[in-house]
């Protein structure tokens, strides 16, 4: 079916416009009497959660029994009671009043007893949907707070993502509010496709996995899948979460990619502070490493970012920053490592060789941040002294082979298909 919703890449929807949406999606539902839970994202995503976040609120407190928000994390440090407030834009007083019966929820992964078993996909299934990358048992297990409610509802963006090929959809419930298994499967497989090959790509073994897991999910589900971007936003659509994020990622294919006639030696990524550590700030690496030309950097300036990873800086200390063939080459000895780290480990250091014994990165990949030198070297990644980087100087010289991305993270960067070029 058609999702119901706008979008046009040259049009930003007003909050009317937002709102006829969100209540036209709403009105198909039998919600009245209902329990309803609103998975949404968190700070690390370009979205204006609070104006979503009261619009849903006020078009279904009072009509509804219950309404709570959880935060799909993932494997994200999650948010302190003040954090959560100002993630929805409301104070303490009026929590205490206007939504006093509104729970704000963080995604526990960690903890196993927050999670529910909603069965598995068995091995000739996962190697099918993995185009025979992976040939395994994957369970499926997810925050078990979902068992008590009578509504999931989806409110997040779509947009180009290292491991899915686009966010949005049922990646809030996978990884969003999963267990460690699904994670760290999932991870892996886009690692093996490499963010290189995946990025900006609708419909891929990674989509496939975590639709075909979503397929477990025994409670009704929906979607707000929006198109943001730090202007405003461009289109909501509403639907199934297949069907809605599926008209989210075409227009955001048209608004979030853009198209280069060639590579460039040098990138300076620079990072918005919704990037509090590499872990996410990598994003930044993500989204220009296919316009960057073999032999080339791209530096991250982030002098706000103090920490390679919140949750998983120890294990990245240890393990440092390498090619995917380069663990396939030592599988024995990192396997016993979460996946979905490794994974990370290996989009930030991106494609590159394992022959020999010689690792071969494509490009170089340079931290300019809080991050001292001695750790860089540490991790495998380049240094630069932040205070030496006027990023204003970097800007207006393509001809010279050197790119300036403003607000990195937020933009896939990609190479025009030859044939399309001039000859």
């Amino acid at each position: 079916m058609k999702p119901i919703g706008q979008g046009n890449p040259s049009y930003i929807l007003s909050p009317e416009n937002i709102e006829a949406i969100i209540l036209e999606g709403l009105s198909t539902l039998p919600l009245t009497g209902m329990k309803v839970l609103v998975i949404i994202p968190d700070g690390t995503r370009t979205i204006p959660i609070p104006l979503f976040f009261r619009l849903l609120t006020r078009h279904l407190q009072g009509k509804v029994k219950a309404l709570d928000f959880i935060v799909a994390l993932g494997t994200h440090a999650p948010l302190d009671e003040g954090a959560l407030l100002r993630h929805v834009g409301i104070t303490s007083q009026e929590k205490a009043a206007q939504y006093k019966d509104v729970h704000l929820i963080n995604h526990t992964w960690q903890d196993s007893q927050s999670l529910v078993n909603l069965g598995k996909i068995d091995a000739e299934e996962v190697a099918a949907l993995s185009n025979n990358l992976m040939k395994m048992e994957m369970p499926v297990r997810i925050n078990r707070r979902i068992l008590d409610y009578d509504h999931l509802l989806i409110c997040g963006p779509v947009f180009p993502h290292e491991i899915v090929g686009f966010s949005g959809g049922n990646k809030y419930f996978f990884p969003g509010i999963a267990g460690p298994e699904i994670i760290d499967i999932t991870h892996w497989l886009g690692a093996l496709i490499t963010s290189y090959a995946n990025i900006g790509i609708k419909d891929n073994p990674v989509r496939r996995a975590i639709d075909r897991a979503a397929s477990l999910i025994p409670i009704p589900r929906h979607a707000f899948c929006s198109v943001v971007t730090h202007e405003g936003v461009f289109g909501l659509f509403f639907g199934t979460p297949e069907e809605a994020f599926s008209a989210a990622a075409d227009l955001s294919s048209q608004i979030h990619i853009h198209w280069q006639e060639k590579p460039f030696q040098k990138v300076l990524a620079v990072l918005a502070p919704l990037y509090p550590e590499i872990w996410t700030g990598s994003k930044g690496m993500y989204k220009a490493e296919p316009v960057v030309a073999e032999g080339g950097e791209i530096i991250l300036y982030a002098p706000h970012i103090k920490e390679i990873s919140f949750t998983h800086g120890a294990i990245l200390h240890k393990i440092g920053y390498h090619v995917r063939d380069y663990y396939l080459a030592h599988w024995d000895r990192y396997s016993h490592y979460p996946w979905s780290v490794l994974s990370h480990s290996t989009f930030l250091r991106g494609v590159g060789t394992y022959e020999n014994g010689v690792e071969r990165p494509r490009i170089q990949v340079t931290l300019a941040t809080g991050i001292p030198a001695d750790l860089c070297q540490q991790v495998n990644l380049g240094y630069c002294d932040p205070a030496k980087i006027d990023p204003k100087s970097w800007a207006d010289r393509e001809g010279e082979g050197i790119l300036l991305i403003p607000r990195a993270g937020e933009y896939l960067y990609r190479l025009k298909p030859a044939s399309t070029l001039p000859t």
